[in-house]
């Protein structure tokens, strides 16, 4: 089974294409960078991370194309894809990349990158501001006013 799910944030923003032809269809790259759980040579001040290569294809990349910058933190699901090509020297490259097969955000609009989400940036409006009597009461539960009772669609 070939299988793999990563988190992580884009390095860049994707780099999308279109295949030529009467059927064009889009593929974009991306890089993400993962962390990883141990820290290098026992230093608890210094974050390791892993950059991986992935390539999405048709629907997916125009999802990536509209939706995803740099810092955009994802989750991908996909399998590794590994090939090779002789570059212009003559040389040959081998690679190894993640193809996507889905792709999810990873935190809210808010949290990403302090607030810093460009596309994504949204101010609140106030409607979206809690009401005072719809304020948390502590427990994951929403208030519910009094005198509502015969609105709800339970009982």
């Amino acid at each position: 089974m070939n299988k793999v799910i990563l988190m992580g944030r884009l390095t860049r923003d994707p780099e999308v294409r279109y295949s030529a032809g009467e059927n064009s269809s889009a593929y974009a790259r991306y890089t993400l960078a993962v962390d990883r759980r141990f820290r290098r040579d026992g230093n608890s001040d210094q974050q390791t991370a892993d950059f991986i290569g992935c390539v999405v294809f048709g629907r997916g990349a125009e999802f990536a194309e509209k939706y995803l910058r740099q810092g955009t933190k994802v989750v991908v699901t996909g399998r590794i894809q590994t090939g090779s090509y002789t570059n212009r020297d003559g040389q040959k490259v081998y690679t190894t990349d993640v193809v996507v097969e889905d792709q999810e955000f990873a935190e809210s609009k808010a949290a990403s990158s302090g607030g810093q989400g460009g596309a994504y940036q949204r101010t609140a409006s106030p409607a979206a501001a809690p009401m005072p009597s719809q304020a948390s009461a502590g427990d994951g539960f929403m208030n519910i006013p009094d005198g509502i009772d015969e609105d709800l669609p339970f009982n």
